[in-house]
């Protein structure tokens, strides 16, 4: 790490609330540490915001972080779901966090606070940091999750210039799945017509099955401006033949989406292949278990169900029912749901059921590729 492109800056705020519960990381808050990124993950949309230098080269550390959020942690409770280190615009455990180690200080306070954690990272300097996790699994609950484009080095090297390798990333997850806290790989994003390939897609699923709990995937945006235009001058270099096709599924979407014809495309194959590896898709209810209130599990237990369904090609109501509660301004109850946008009779029972038991049948087949 190049110490004259580091820039230490002072925080107003670090814990950043979202206005509804996160189904993909069970999370409503969340945090970073680190503004920008020494990964430099050429795909990596963090590029796309970034404006204090350089994306990849330039970061600004929050030096205060750790004095902020030790206030801010002392007004929340168990039924928030998971505290969110990393993601967004820097990994917590990049190359600076070996001098800093704010990500390590978060975690000693989190778990003084006995709140539950998740950490998403590229880094195995999370290694460093494992009695403190094993702490927070003890007192609460905790999970270290790791992304990946696919677990193939070659193709790693290239586009993920600054990070461990697949395989080292992987005996990290076993590392901790050993001493019993939950695990997931984030397969996203895949590279369109790089590591999409329903080989590459297996082999990663096939890699991670007696690694991980879950696996949730993903395709890759492309915004126009910054990160396209790294992307596309990687891409010139290694694999100019596909930049035609690139044209043909990146056509100017807002947020850098492709088309749907080829993110369904994809997610037919992960679909295929994870019911074949018996892999969950979403993080599974037994990690969450007692650490929602009613509304958020609700909330969770119909996103999963949408998403879930959507994969498997049908129509589902559940996304804009969950929508519509999450816009609630009071408690769920069960004499009130049929007021509700978006709530009719089958949806009505499931969240019933929800309401009484946890969970939801329904829901439990879907895991389990029963439906």
């Amino acid at each position: 790490m190049d110490e004259g492109n580091v820039k230490e800056i002072e925080a107003k705020s670090i814990l950043r609330k979202h206005k509804k519960i996160d189904s993909w990381f069970i999370s409503r808050y969340g945090m970073n540490l680190y503004r920008g990124c020494l990964h430099n993950c050429v795909y990596c949309d963090g590029r796309s915001y970034y404006v204090n230098g350089e994306f990849g080269k330039n970061i600004a550390v929050k030096i205060n972080a750790i004095e902020i959020l030790r206030r801010e942690l002392a007004s929340l409770n168990h039924k928030n779901g998971f505290i969110m280190i990393g993601g967004g615009v820097g990994d917590a455990y990049q190359p600076a966090e070996e001098k800093y180690k704010l990500a390590k200080k978060a975690l000693q306070l989190i778990s003084e606070h006995s709140l539950p954690v998740h950490i998403l990272t590229k880094s195995t300097l999370i290694e460093r940091d494992i009695d403190i996790i094993k702490e927070s699994n003890e007192k609460s609950k905790a999970i270290v999750s790791f992304s990946f484009s696919s677990v193939n080095k070659d193709i790693s090297k290239i586009f993920e210039p600054n990070v461990a390798s697949p395989e080292e990333r992987l005996n990290t997850l076993a590392l901790f799945k050993k001493e019993g806290i939950s695990t997931g790989m984030f397969l996203l994003p895949v590279i369109p017509f790089i590591t999409d390939s329903p080989e590459l897609i297996e082999e990663a699923v096939k890699m991670a099955k007696e690694t991980v709990d879950f696996i949730i995937f993903g395709g890759m945006t492309l915004k126009e401006g910054k990160q396209k235009n790294y992307f596309y001058n990687v891409l010139q270099e290694r694999y100019p033949w596909l930049i035609d096709k690139y044209e043909k599924i990146y056509k100017g979407n807002k947020w850098g989406e492709a088309t749907k014809e080829y993110y369904d495309r994809i997610n037919k194959i992960f679909n295929d292949v994870s019911k074949k590896y018996k892999m969950p898709r979403r993080i599974p209810p037994a990690v969450y278990k007692d650490m929602l209130n009613e509304k958020d599990l609700v909330i969770v237990i119909l996103e999963h169900i949408d998403y879930l369904l959507r994969l498997d090609g049908k129509k589902s109501p559940f996304g804009y029912a969950a929508y519509s509660i999450s816009q609630l301004k009071k408690p769920l109850k069960k004499n009130m749901l049929r007021e509700i946008k978006g709530v009719g009779k089958v949806t009505e029972s499931i969240i019933q059921e929800i309401l009484e038991t946890g969970s939801s049948s329904y829901y439990e087949k879907l895991l389990r590729g029963e439906e």
